[in-house]
């Protein structure tokens, strides 16, 4: 049913039939990806050994595919990492590894501290594993069944034995696969989360895949706040990896700049782009390379050529531990390393410490190379047996071959020979799978009479007597021919058979100790892929620049940021650079740290927003940025909440989402980090959303742990007030140019407030009926006429239009307030405290009212005593 293959059958007697369903092997990996994709696990199992005279072959499962554990290049994404992780989480803290079976990388960290959930979150969304390990009997914990709900939608849950993240086997799992004695080599041990994380993920790899466990030699540890932490919502809003609209690569960030030329650049592009660097030196180290590149133009163009002539040698090198090569892969190899002494000779000693540093990881495969091209014919053909290994690398192969040379050199001059010997002109040679070689004859001929040749021959009167009496034996009769074996012929069919077996079995052991050879220097083949990925991706960082007039940054530590024409990568890309209206932004200053942003829709302001916070993202992972100028203070960690979405699966209404994502900015930004928000409050009424945006802004400024670097825009033009009441605050608005009754989007961004929306007008250029159009700018001149007479009204009334209504709150309320702030908790006993809280409860559900405050919803208040 999963993939759509008829059930058949077979009958083994006795009335009973066994149902069987099937595919060809060769279109397995089809069905595979299916299977992998509707979320089932897949055992392969394979004969082992060699074919014994009698009795059964014997086979085994020799691997499990899983999600987390592809390596077939068919089920892979070429350009992005395919991570399997494990978690284990305990007493607020969380212990996350992962790894990538085709490339071997093997990383761990550990998460403590009051914000660990959000930073796990983030840190599950960054990597987006496409299966997560998590201990069996913990889902149900509170914790743990949290912990699903972290994971990024599409990742699996496969739940493993307890025992799997167990203290006392994690210790053992790891000594033995990383040949030490002290976990404190490995710096583990005083991440006791992350070490039984990683070993319940050794412990599955090995289970699932053997061959890659002796790959995994090497652990990455890291912390996650060594670099800008970015949640699920910001990679969202700034569409960094995946499209909002489409899910794709298309119109992100990484579409934008990725000109990699390699499937392992792609791959550590993306790293570096959901990883920003937080450490000035690294920064400007990558700048100081992508700018001796940009200026190297034909040094440029010679590493892209060199570049785009490689294979993946990172999964490559992979599948050569995994002793899984084809020969095919293996002559790719011998060609990649073929080119690696081109970069170290075009690299010259002056260039930037980064670029010379590549040069020294690039290792030396000239005898590997050599060895491979030596061995294996060149196309190789698809199967052993057919030529794979070249002549002269084996005497032993040499001599089967010539064996089975004249054996197949014999059968072909059969029918000739054959023809001559019995006087039978019609007799052909044939083959199929079943019968193998044959001599065929048409029924007619074989009834006919002898002629005086044969008769003389044998004295049979028809031909098929005749054939018969020369030892020919009948094989299988058919509707319009007869076929026969010799014992001559089959006696050269087993000789032609055996021979083509041991050409198989002889070819494989050659190619055998190929794989080893590959296999022996498959980690300096990673080391050196790894290199090449690094150099790829900041060549592509040179051409982008030079493409699009990209700039150098300069990083600095005075919380500043100052952007002269800014313009979006993405949309700048999208509509040509001409038609693209750059914009400066200034924040962190002491006269600008908020920026209140208004103008109406379609003006440009949330493309304003992610621009200034793509811009600082390019900055700090090495590349240059599209701006005039750019002076860019690092910032540990960038939030967006851009654009509206509801989360329906979840029952929370966008408003709610909005909220939760505001309030996860709130208690998670510091003054160091970037905030660029939206239309806070949008999606409640107009007093509330007002109130809701007015107080965030108000919170981020007054509050000594934010005060961070601030883009807010709105459509509540009463916020543009802000900026002459908070210092640090400023006002700016989109520019719009009137027409009578049109408008045109100038895209520029200035000083100031805008004091309209143009809701109507943006209507219109949405295509809005003009019937409804010119209905809405009527019910607006009215609404504004209503308001406009209200407010001179409360004008001349010598005070407001009218009263603001007191909040409706339960009576006793302001008292149990009062009490609560009289209470010393910690001088009290459990009992006490269970008595006080009672006694609270009941004031608050039954107390007297308080005569400042509203009883009743639409109540005036009790006039309150001087």
């Amino acid at each position: 049913r999963a993939v759509d293959i008829a059930l058949t059958g077979r009958d083994i007697g006795r009335g009973e039939r066994v149902p069987m369903a099937g595919v060809p092997a060769v279109a397995a990996e089809g069905y595979i990806a299916k299977l992998i994709g509707l979320g089932h696990r897949v055992a392969i199992c394979d004969q082992i050994g060699e074919v014994p005279i009698r009795g059964l072959v014997k086979r085994e499962v020799v691997r499990v595919i899983s999600p987390g554990t592809l390596v077939e290049d068919g089920l892979l994404p070429a350009r992005a990492n395919n991570f399997l992780a494990a978690v284990v989480v305990e007493r607020g803290a969380a212990g996350l590894a992962t790894v990538d079976v085709s490339t071997g990388h093997l990383a761990a960290t550990e998460i403590r501290g009051p914000a660990w959930s959000a930073l796990l979150a983030a840190e599950l969304v960054r990597l987006g594993p496409a299966e997560c390990l998590v201990p069996a009997h913990d889902l149900g914990d509170d914790e743990n069944a949290s912990l699903t709900a972290l994971l990024p939608s599409g990742s699996r849950t496969t739940p493993r034995p307890a025992s799997s993240f167990a203290p006392h086997r994690a210790g053992d799992r790891l000594r033995r696969q990383f040949q030490t004695a002290a976990l404190a080599s490995l710096g583990l041990d005083e991440r006791p989360l992350a070490a039984r994380a990683t070993a319940a993920i050794l412990e599955y790899v090995e289970e699932t895949l053997p061959s890659a466990i002796g790959l995994l030699d090497r652990l990455e540890l890291y912390a996650v706040e060594g670099s800008m932490v970015l949640d699920g919502a910001t990679r969202r809003s700034l569409e960094l990896t995946e499209s909002i609209r489409s899910g794709g690569r298309e119109g992100t960030l990484l579409g934008a700049i990725d000109l990699t030329a390699t499937p392992m650049g792609a791959r550590m592009l993306r790293r570096w782009l959901t990883q920003p660097l937080l450490d000035r030196e690294v920064i400007e180290a990558r700048h100081a390379a992508v700018g001796w590149l940009v200026k190297h133009r034909l040094l440029r163009a010679e590493f892209a050529e060199a570049l785009g002539a490689l294979p993946d040698l990172e999964r490559l090198a992979s599948r050569a531990a995994q002793r899984t090569l084809s020969p095919r892969e293996a002559i790719a190899i011998a060609g990649a390393v073929r080119h690696l002494p081109t970069f170290a000779r075009t690299l010259p000693d002056d260039a930037p410490p980064l670029l010379v540093a590549l040069r020294g990881d690039l290792g030396e495969f000239g005898a590997l190379a050599e060895r491979i091209e030596r061995t294996i014919e060149e196309p190789p053909p698809a199967a052993f047996g057919e030529g794979v290994i070249r002549k002269g690398c084996s005497a032993e192969l040499d001599e089967v071959r010539l064996l089975a040379g004249d054996t197949r050199a014999w059968i072909a001059d059969l029918e000739r020979s054959e023809r001559e010997r019995t006087g039978v002109r019609g007799l052909k040679v044939g083959y199929n799978r079943v019968f193998g070689y044959f001599l065929e004859l048409s029924r007619t001929v074989v009834a006919q009479a002898t002629d005086y040749y044969q008769h003389e021959l044998t004295g049979a009167a028809t031909v098929g007597e005749h054939l018969e009496r020369l030892e020919y034996v009948r094989k299988q009769t058919m509707a319009g021919a007869e076929r026969f074996v010799t014992p001559k012929l089959q006696e050269y069919e087993l000789r032609a058979r055996n021979a083509q077996e041991e050409i198989v079995r002889l070819e494989r052991a050659v190619y055998a100790e190929i794989l080893d050879a590959a296999a022996a220097v498959a980690r300096p083949l990673l080391d050196t892929a790894s290199a090449l990925a690094r150099l790829d991706t900041l060549v592509g960082f040179a051409e982008l620049a030079v493409r699009h007039e990209y700039v150098c940054p300069v990083m600095m530590d005075d919380g500043s940021v100052e952007i002269i024409g800014g313009r979006h990568p993405v949309v700048e890309q999208a509509i040509g650079r001409e038609a693209f209206m750059p914009n400066d932004t200034r924040l962190g200053m002491p006269d600008a740290t908020i920026a209140i942003l208004t103008g109406p829709n379609m003006a440009g302001k949330s493309t304003y927003l992610r621009q200034v916070a793509l811009i600082a993202l390019l900055a700090q992972i090495g590349s240059f940025v599209p701006a005039t100028s750019a002076r860019l203070s690092i910032v540990d960690r960038v939030f967006a909440r851009v654009g509206a979405q509801d989360d329906l699966a979840g029952q929370r209404s966008t408003f709610m989402v909005e909220m939760i994502e505001t309030a996860n900015i709130l208690r998670n930004a510091t003054p160091r980090s970037l905030l660029v928000l939206d239309e806070i409050g949008r999606g409640t009424s107009t007093f509330d959303g007002i109130a809701v945006a007015r107080a965030v802004v108000e919170h981020l400024h007054d509050n000594p742990r934010l005060r961070c670097k601030t883009l807010f825009a709105t459509h509540y033009h009463e916020l543009a007030d802000l900026a002459n009441e908070l210092d640090g605050v400023t006002s700016l608005q989109v520019e719009v140019l009137e027409r009578g009754d049109r408008v045109v989007f100038l895209h520029r961004v200035v000083t100031g407030a805008a004091d309209r929306s143009y809701g109507v007008h943006v209507a219109r250029l949405a295509g809005v009926p003009e019937p409804v159009a010119r209905r809405a700018a009527a019910i607006l001149a009215d609404l504004e006429r209503a308001r406009d007479a209200q407010a001179q009204a409360g004008t001349a009334g010598g005070g407001a239009a009218a009263a603001p209504q007191q909040p409706y709150l339960p009576a006793g309320t302001l008292e149990v307030l009062r009490r609560l702030t009289t209470l010393e908790p910690l001088r009290m006993s459990p009992l006490d405290a269970l008595a006080e809280l009672v006694e609270l409860v009941s004031l608050a559900t039954s107390g007297p009212p308080d005569p400042n405050v509203a009883s009743k919803p639409g109540e005036p208040a009790a006039k309150a005593p001087a």
